[in-house]
């Protein structure tokens, strides 16, 4: 079902990746390899195990069973140097933003700056303006607390941070829930912006981010509704083959209907 890669192009691979929390397995057996360059996103029914599977490519959440190859290395087997050295090559943008509320804008952006590089006051601050015309953020809001703006403009300001470091692939977590339509549309542009040279990799339940941003679209399901045997990974493939896929659960998902979905909730509920 994945994409057939050359080695050479692999930057993050999945080889039997598992992830048990206490006796409930979220994660089974996935094998997902993502190219340098690509833009991949995520799709599933909530608790299907998206984020974790985001979590666990950074070393967030360690592996239960299996590995998770970052660049041909594996990442539980790095030093806690080289794990660092490693971390810096991702960008997160964390579902809410995760801004930290005591700081302005500006220090929360020049967090990672400050923390993982050797760069001057003034070099800094420079960088902070640079990142925040890059996400269509005016200067003046550099001094203001995360709690003074909108929701969209944390979202960008998370991207800002994000992109300090100058990551070689971003990792989105539902980047445009609680946005509305408009505002949307904005965080999906940036996307597109951002994504030239460097792989990223988006969870999302807005299938107008999937079909606009992605050149590829995996659908994980939740392990609770499968046989043992199954696969988790029930549809990988280029956006346009999202309306056409074999699979009903996938179109189901795709089209917003409950159908079999509705009679499994009522069939608990009864």
């Amino acid at each position: 079902m994945n994409n057939a890669t050359e080695p050479s192009d692999l930057l993050v691979e999945t080889r039997g990746l598992g992830v048990r929390f206490g006796t409930q397995q979220i994660l089974r057996k996935l094998h997902i390899s993502i190219p340098r360059g690509q833009t991949l996103a995520i799709i599933g029914e909530s608790g299907c195990g998206k984020t974790v599977f985001l979590k666990t490519l950074i070393g967030l959440i360690p592996p239960s069973d299996g590995r998770v190859l970052f660049d041909g290395r594996e990442l539980t087997k790095l030093s806690d140097i080289e794990r660092t050295r490693q971390r810096v090559r991702f960008g997160f943008v964390f579902q809410n933003a995760a801004l930290f509320d005591s700081l302005t804008v500006g220090q929360n952006i020049a967090f990672p700056l400050r923390e993982h590089s050797q760069l001057e006051d003034t070099e800094v601050r420079e960088r902070v303006d640079r990142l925040l015309l890059e996400v269509g953020l005016p200067s003046s809001i550099v001094s203001k607390k995360p709690a003074e703006l909108s929701g969209g403009m944390r979202k960008r300001v998370g991207v800002a941070r994000a992109l300090a470091l100058e990551p070689e692939i971003m990792l989105y977590d539902e980047p445009t829930t609680g946005l509305d339509p408009i505002m949307s549309d904005v965080i999906n542009e940036l996307m597109m912006r951002t994504r030239v040279g460097r792989t990223s990799v988006i969870v999302t339940h807005d299938m107008r981010t999937a079909r606009k941003v992605a050149d590829r679209v995996i659908m994980l399901y939740p392990l609770a509704r499968l046989d043992p045997d199954a696969s988790q990974l029930i549809f990988d493939g280029p956006p346009s083959q999202l309306d056409h896929a074999q699979d009903r659960r996938v179109t189901q998902f795709v089209m917003g209907e409950a159908g079999e979905r509705l009679m499994e909730l009522r069939e608990a509920a009864s």
